[in-house]
């Protein structure tokens, strides 16, 4: 009788021992297992974030060269872009950032500065109808240090520093996004303010403000396109338009401003940049014979990169 309870005793033990194990073999499986998103969840996401950098770099050395030239040459530019898309409902707020800057070296003419650019948006928009927002948005344009003009190889003559000039933005209108790779904003009423926060400039009244003074303000029509698309897989094209009319001077006289890159990928980030800026500004009047009219300014550059998005 005693072994009998004995050994319904380890049986009821072993059994229970049993169970425990494969309750906490079976926890341990359900906590392995990967959270599928349910199909049905057709929630979409309210951000969307992002950004690239682009280090272009290009060199040139000339040893016994005969048909002459700088013995050395090194050029760099860097390129930074971030943007932050909300949109949820008929609501939409579109945030991005290019930031820019760029140098040459060369044996004779020593480092000059070759690109430097700060420019940012931001965009509230109210969808009324499909791809169509009633939009206010808000544009700031500078550069990181001063720039310089040179008459001759031993002269400079400072034309451009930190806030000057500076370039802001203030707009209502009509937003139409057709495509996520596109948008066109068009505004019959925009206010810019022209800022020349330096003493040297200002008091020549350059940039368009009133000699001695560091405002200028202007009221006109604005339209700014963008467009960013990977025509195919490792090719990327950038690009983007600003043109504003002046109501109070010169309305037809069109101050522009376009940016164009174009990235090819080879190996691992590193590939080949193409790009191509165009500037027209009609208070910009330090070009031409007498240095006193404005002229359409061209930046051309193409080089190896390194690049990688986030």
């Amino acid at each position: 009788m005693k072994k009998l309870a004995l050994a319904v005793a380890v049986l009821s033990i072993t059994v229970t021992s049993i169970a425990q194990d494969k309750t906490v073999q079976e926890l341990r499986n359900e906590a392995g297992k990967t959270i599928k998103k349910d199909e049905s969840d057709t929630t979409v996401k309210t951000w969307k974030t992002g950004g690239m950098f682009n280090l272009t770099l290009g060199q040139t050395s000339l040893t016994n060269w005969a048909a002459g030239g700088d013995q050395f040459s090194f050029n760099g530019n860097g390129l930074f872009n971030a943007f932050a898309f909300y949109k949820k409902g008929r609501h939409s707020w579109d945030n991005s950032i290019d930031l820019e800057l760029g140098y040459v070296n060369t044996t004779s003419l020593g480092t000059r500065k070759t690109n430097d650019r700060i420019d940012g948006t931001s965009k509230y928009g109210y969808q009324l109808f499909d791809h169509v927002f009633l939009t206010g948005l808000l544009n700031f344009r500078t550069q990181f240090t001063d720039g310089y003009n040179y008459p001759n190889d031993t002269t400079k003559i400072k034309t451009s520093t930190f806030l000057a000039p500076a370039y802001l933005i203030l707009s209502a209108g009509l937003d139409w996004k057709p495509t996520p790779n596109f948008s066109l904003f068009v505004s019959p009423f925009t206010s810019r303010w022209t800022i020349v926060k330096d003493d040297t400039l200002s008091s020549k009244g350059s940039y368009g403000v009133d000699t001695g003074k560091t405002v200028r303000n202007e009221l006109g029509a604005y339209l700014t396109a963008n467009y960013y698309k990977e025509v195919i897989k490792g090719l990327t094209y950038k690009a983007k338009l600003d043109l504003f009319s002046n109501y109070k001077h010169n309305p037809q006289n069109i101050d522009l401003f376009m940016t164009n890159l174009l990235t090819m990928a080879v190996y691992k980030g590193f590939g080949f940049t193409i790009g191509c800026d165009l500037i027209y500004d009609d208070d910009v009047k330090i070009f031409g014979k007498n240095k006193n009219g404005a002229r359409m300014q061209v930046r051309q550059y193409v080089g190896i990169a390194y690049q990688r998005k986030f």
